[in-house]
């Protein structure tokens, strides 16, 4: 059993190689911005909508959750916008029904959630305690979405590391975290695995790295600028690769199941594409970027573009040894090839241009990369400061990482826009556009021949959005925070999805402009509906506050006059 195991990797480990040394045919010159393409994706792709647990679940400290680092980092003020919390959130923690008949309403064929570590070991490790009020939430909800045909995928983390974990062991810049991360997933296999196929270890790791350990925007909110992002990651990936180990010795010849990782990365193009040094920069940028983790998981080490440049300014800054962590040649060996399925998070794109640091100015993961990105006044804003629509930016992106990594099997596990204001119009215009042209790249990036399995609208529902709160609003169902049940409302977007679902792709002109007329025409009773909500929450508070008020007066009066009758008559 062990030779064969090791004869399949070697084969394995030769057929990256062979598509590793013919992939590298990237045209940075050849940006294709064709025309609206009418067609549709192959039979069999899978269409599906995300959300992850501390967004949307709420029920913070119910039936015996630890705390996570985000529940420590938002109840600190001056970590979120307007000092929000994720507290109670879309209370999916006790919604799942209705959630999912709001899957089924889209006709989903897969739902992508993650599991709250905290949730289910609430002092983060197996041997001190093992919540099964935790492991029963999420086996009810895996067994929902089965008996209504919805295919589970399962992050296990979604950044809501247990914070006993950071406050003991400082987090994920300690390597202990890869052991107890491993017992973790292999509870969740043992528990889940005989249902879920399809497992994502980490979903956007350079996030958890950059803005958790290096400009401290996120949880657990430390700037340890030009090293905390090296070290965070380094460990992350360690802990990716024994997970896929773990699976693939203990559990994958029963539990037939996938472990995959998501990355999210933006697409960088060169500001001038006959340019070198611009084409260079964007080149890096990626590598910075997606390729941080990618190359360590396909190739067996971090790109070389990222040793050389921060190597050479770890020595102008007079350090021993480079900033950069180093993989041991065993280590490379083991982490090479741990990655079954790519999901890939996409939003928008920059322009590219080389800038050069010195090494003067201080250390720092964005100093090291030396580039500087730009936005085109031109690309249309939806009212977010970071994203921008720039659809062919997707299709360059699919083809790079098809080209890069010997043509994987990918799996889009978020792509999506918001509005950042607090919107009352459900028809969104803005959010159906967005959908059609990036979704229609993907659909040309299909026919290029990048290996495209499955997509994930981001997201299924309004949530917390991490340090802006709820001023950013992904969802294609509408939730109405103000009032205390979590109501949710079905933008137009939601028609329009569900129609691309239903026809597998685009069928003609005609048919989707008809699309878009229905959508719109069903978003005005929703409006009708939450204009109604600030009244039902109105009733709710006369309900709650003035009725009981009523009582208490009306009982005092009966006293009054009670004893104004006992004093006449006395």
């Amino acid at each position: 059993m062990m030779l064969r195991r090791e004869t399949l990797r070697l084969c394995h480990a030769l057929t990256l190689l062979m598509c590793m040394s013919a992939s590298k045919d990237f045209d940075w010159t050849k940006n294709q911005r064709t025309s609206f393409y009418y067609g549709t994706f192959p039979t069999g792709f899978s269409w599906g909508a995300g959300s992850s647990a501390y967004q949307t679940e709420g029920a913070w400290n119910a039936d015996g959750k630890g705390m996570s680092i985000w529940d420590a980092f938002s109840h600190r003020q001056g970590n979120v916008l307007s000092n929000e919390t994720g507290d109670s959130s879309c209370e999916s923690y006790h919604k799942v029904k209705d959630d999912i008949s709001l899957m089924k309403e889209l006709k989903l064929n897969h739902y992508r959630f993650s599991i709250s570590w905290p949730r289910i070991l609430p002092r983060g490790t197996v041997g001190e305690h093992v919540n099964e009020k935790g492991i029963r939430f999420y086996n009810d909800l895996i067994n929902k979405l089965l008996d209504n045909k919805i295919t589970p995928i399962v992050t296990l983390y979604h950044w809501d590391l247990p914070q006993v974990l950071q406050e003991k062991y400082g987090g994920w810049q300690n390597v202990s975290m890869v052991d107890y991360f491993n017992d973790f997933a292999s509870l969740c296999f043992e528990r889940f695995g005989n249902r879920v196929k399809h497992w994502i270890t980490f979903n956007n790791p350079w996030s958890v790295a950059v803005e958790g350990y290096e400009t401290g925007e996120h949880a657990p909110g430390l700037k340890l600028k030009g090293t905390g992002a090296y070290r965070a990651a380094h460990h992350l990936i360690k802990a990716h690769a024994k997970v896929w180990h773990t699976y693939d010795i203990k559990w994958k010849s029963k539990q037939k199941g996938l472990v995959g990782i998501s990355l999210t990365a933006d697409w960088g193009e060169p500001v001038d594409i006959s340019n070198q040094g611009d084409i260079q920069a964007a080149e890096r940028y990626f590598q910075f970027y997606l390729g941080w983790f990618a190359g360590p998981l396909f190739n067996g080490d971090y790109p070389q573009v990222m040793k050389e440049y921060i190597g050479r300014k770890s020595g102008q800054q007079g350090l021993g040894a480079s900033r950069l962590p180093v993989f041991s040649p065993q280590e490379k060996t083991y982490i090479r090839g741990t990655c079954d399925f790519l999901g890939l998070g996409h939003f928008t794109t920059r322009y590219i241009t080389q800038k050069n640091y010195p090494s003067g100015l201080g250390d720092s993961y964005f100093a090291d990369r030396d580039l500087a990105e730009l936005v085109d006044p031109k690309w249309p804003d939806p009212g977010s400061e970071w994203l921008y629509s720039v659809p062919w930016g997707f299709r360059r992106f699919l083809n790079y990482v098809k080209s890069e990594y010997g043509n994987p099997m990918i799996l889009v596990t978020e792509n999506g826009v918001p509005e950042k204001k607090y919107c009352t119009d459900l028809c969104d215009e803005w959010r159906m556009q967005y959908y059609k042209d990036y979704i229609n790249e993907m659909l040309k990036a299909v026919r290029d021949g990048v290996n495209v399995k499955g997509y994930t609208a981001w997201s299924l529902l309004d949530s917390f959005e991490w340090d802006e709160g709820y001023s950013q609003r992904f969802g294609l169902f509408f939730v109405d925070f103000r009032n205390k049940n979590k109501p949710r409302y079905p933008k137009a977007s939601v028609q329009f999805y569900k129609r691309i679902i239903s026809s597998n792709g685009f069928p003609n002109q005609r048919e989707m402009e008809s699309w878009k007329r229905k959508a719109e025409e069903a978003c005005f009773s929703s409006n009708q509906l939450l204009a109604a909500d600030p009244l039902l929450g109105h009733m709710e508070m006369v309900t709650e506050i003035v009725v009981p008020t009523v009582c208490t007066l009306c009982i005092l009066l009966s006293a009054i006059f009670f004893m104004f009758l006992l004093r006449r008559r006395l």
